[in-house]
């Protein structure tokens, strides 16, 4: 993220919008023009999904270099900003490094967690805690002692509360399995917007009923268009998807990027 900022310091912005529980910085990536309405993406809420991030940076290497070469995204940026968050989970990202590769959780301890961590996708005020999340802090999908227990969600909340107004698209980036989730999945009720939810996918998965994730709270804030990506693989390498699928992997969400914010620019 340094590198990349500040090698285009004339179209990127770094926004620091919090801090992690182990006091690390939460950076979010801005292409510094004219505000304008905007599309949220994020990646690296589960440490151990390792081509999320990867995607991350890889939109933003298309932003930087290649935008003049693709026409649709071209005409894209001309109507959206779009906030990129590489890595969310950044002290769980930095574990599954240096310690355990298979780490999913944040590293946070609360006062009476038995375990470290909480899966910050079932942190959010959204059916919190409900079927498909724990309460118990050594399972992998603890949803923390109280919603937006994290101070990684506590950021990300507050600086999207604080542009809700022109962030019209929120993505979220998660492996595996190759699918497109949207709401709702904390509840058996269909949104209002599900069946134009659905048009605007070639490839969807049914909301896992009754399981509480981020992008239900973005669209319960007020932000329609909510998605969940799950990218490559099916579970042949899962977790540990090899380097050399990491470029058709990132062509593929990107497509489907554009996809949804080309729907987007035209509905709004």
């Amino acid at each position: 993220m340094d590198h990349i900022t500040e090698k285009n310091a004339d179209i990127l912005q770094k926004i620091c919008i919090g801090s992690s529980y182990e006091k690390r910085p939460l950076y979010v990536l801005k292409r510094n023009k004219t505000p304008k309405n905007a599309i949220w993406i994020d990646c690296g809420i589960h440490a151990r999904e390792w081509v999320a991030p990867a995607f991350c940076i890889w939109f933003i290497g298309h932003v930087t270099h290649f935008r003049d070469r693709d026409e649709t995204f071209s005409r894209l940026l001309e109507h959206f900003d779009f906030y990129v968050m590489p890595v969310m989970n950044v002290d769980g990202y930095e574990y599954t490094s240096m310690e355990h590769r298979m780490w999913r959780k944040s590293r946070s301890r609360h006062a009476n967690d038995r375990c470290i961590g909480t899966d910050m996708n079932r942190n959010f005020d959204a059916g919190w805690c409900g079927e498909g999340a724990s309460d118990n802090s050594c399972q992998q999908t603890y949803c923390g002692p109280y919603p937006e227990s994290e101070p990684e969600v506590m950021a990300v909340t507050s600086f999207l509360k604080a542009h809700k107004d022109n962030i019209k698209g929120y993505i979220t980036i998660h492996s595996y399995s190759q699918m497109v989730l949207f709401p709702y999945s904390y509840t058996m009720n269909r949104s209002k917007d599900h069946d134009e939810l659905v048009s605007v996918n070639k490839y969807y998965m049914s909301p896992i009923f009754q399981t509480p994730f981020s992008y239900d709270w973005a669209y319960d804030l007020g932000i329609k268009y909510s998605f969940t990506f799950e990218l490559r693989d099916k579970g042949t390498y899962g977790f540990l998807l090899p380097p050399h699928l990491i470029r058709p992997t990132c062509i593929e969400a990107l497509s489907a990027v554009k996809e949804i914010a080309s729907h987007i620019m035209i509905n709004i």
